[in-house]
């Protein structure tokens, strides 16, 4: 026995070192073949040889931010179902002579984004903006219970408390008149409130699954990467999409502890099917189950609405970096007025050049950011790098509260880029998210309208201020920088 405890004791530090030496390999050789970034390929590699085993699983857990998903033919069967929108497409040809003769170059934008996602534009469609959750939470329970043959809801959080009361009652009545129901919520999302109400969900009736749960499952490489999409269909025909998820929070006529402003939209024409596509692939992805059927597509119909838009969905998957590029697109093709809401702007380096370049040619830049923001260590990041687009003419204003957790994107007054996209490295790199892009001058007004309202009673920041900060302020800013990707 003590000469094998001797064997063992001689031998582990060898096996251990060999382990750890072949681990090292294969993660450096993944890293080296796999990062886009060259940058985080050595930042990568310097850690997993840095911290034997520690960095290596970092890697797995963190740096793997890729999703292959596309099996069973299932990218075929999404694709056919959003093809078949009989009258409804419009080509950027098209676009171009319907559009009004000072909005005809945003048709540049819509063949980008035409390239980007494969998907048709479509006109006859309906964008009603829906402002915070005492506007929305109404219109979507509404809609729920007058749904009579599916629902089909995606959101990242879906809180326990009084709005997600609401929205569970709803949902099981239309399970109790005999409606289809899937709910998908994000496994990290549903625990931001304990205990989580997708339990409560399931006991009741409502078919539940969360997206990406378990870390012992073979999804634990992919635990970084969130559905952070807002979806709600009905009968296949009304849409509710934006940045809101369900919190009580959003109900402002509530007065909740920590207000949050945010805009969700009402969607109604072709545009509905497209949204409905993306859900169920992401449903598909998540249960295995693919629904198909009149009740979750009925027979496409020509739409009254003025509205001509197309969805861009974005992911870690073979939709990587679509809404960064449908960003840079639009700012390329902007010639009056850039406006920008986001509650977190990190910008990579190619989008700070698009947006100075932007203002290089004369276009009016605004990026609207809220003041106080609910992530500090994504504030103080921020602001480490806004000399950056400050310099060169962009116009960055603080609005004070309550936080507003917005995401929209207004060009020249007849495009609009709405959805669950923010501006930073994690929303453009590792998570699941939603655009949608809209030419309509109607539209295009009254949010700009909105976002003016929300610059009038804000605070201009100037280069002045950034620079003006403490040395110590500024190092706690630039070393929480460092850290963007993954906040």
């Amino acid at each position: 026995m003590s000469s094998f405890t001797g064997f063992v004791e001689a031998f582990w530090p060898l096996a251990t070192a060999v382990v750890g030496f072949a681990l090292s390999v294969v993660a450096t050789g993944h890293a080296i073949l796999y990062k886009r970034d060259s940058r985080a390929a050595v930042a990568w590699v310097g850690l997993i040889w840095l911290a034997p085993f520690v960095g290596t699983l970092l890697y797995v857990l963190l740096g793997i931010n890729r999703v292959r998903r596309r099996v069973s033919g299932q990218r075929g069967h999404e694709r056919a179902l959003v093809r078949d929108v009989g009258p409804s497409e419009c080509l950027p040809s098209d676009l171009a002579l319907e559009l009004p003769s000072e909005m005809r170059h945003l048709s540049d934008m819509a063949q980008v984004a035409r390239s980007l996602t494969r998907l048709q534009l479509l006109r006859g469609n309906s964008v009603e903006p829906l402002f915070d959750g005492d506007q929305a939470y109404p219109a979507m329970i509404e809609a729920i219970d007058r749904a009579q043959r599916s629902i089909s809801m995606c959101v990242y959080i879906f809180d326990n408390d009084a709005a997600g009361q609401r929205f569970l009652d709803a949902l099981v009545r239309a399970v109790r008149r005999g409606v289809e129901v899937c709910v998908l919520v994000d496994a990290v999302g549903a625990r931001y409130s304990m205990p989580p109400i997708t339990s409560r969900l399931a006991d009741c009736g409502v078919r539940t699954a969360l997206f990406m749960s378990g870390l012992l499952t073979w999804r634990t490489p992919y635990l970084n990467l969130r559905n952070h999409r807002k979806i709600l269909v009905i009968d296949g025909r009304i849409g509710f999409a934006g940045g809101m998820n369900v919190r009580a929070c959003h109900v402002l006529g509530d007065n909740p502890a920590h207000p949050t402003r945010d805009t969700h939209f009402r969607l109604l024409g072709p545009i509905v099917r497209q949204l409905q596509a993306v859900f169920v692939e992401d449903w598909h992805f998540t249960t295995g189950e693919l629904l198909a059927g009149d009740q979750w597509f009925p027979r496409p119909e020509l739409g009254s609405g003025g509205v001509h838009a197309r969805v861009v969905p974005d992911g870690p998957d073979q939709d990587l970096d679509r809404m960064s590029m449908a960003f840079q697109g639009a700012l390329a093709v902007a010639r009056r007025s850039v406006r920008i809401v986001t509650p977190y702007f990190l910008p990579d380096r190619a989008l700070i050049s698009a947006l100075n370049t932007c203002a290089l040619r004369g276009v009016v830049v605004d990026i609207v950011l809220p003041r106080e923001n609910n992530l500090k260590m994504v504030a103080w990041a921020s602001m480490a790098q806004m000399w950056q687009v400050l310099e060169w003419g962009c116009r960055v204003w603080m609005t004070e509260g309550p936080f507003d957790h917005s995401k929209l994107m207004v060009v020249d007054g007849g495009f609009s880029l709405i959805g669950s996209s923010n501006w930073d490295p994690r929303s453009l790199r590792l998570n699941f998210e939603l655009g949608i892009e809209c030419y309509s001058t109607e539209l295009g007004t009254r949010l700009n309208d909105e976002i003016e309202r929300r610059m009038g009673g804000a605070h201009r920041l100037t280069l002045a201020e950034v620079n003006g900060r403490s040395l110590p302020v500024k190092l706690r800013d630039g070393i929480v920088r460092l850290a963007a990707p993954y906040l």
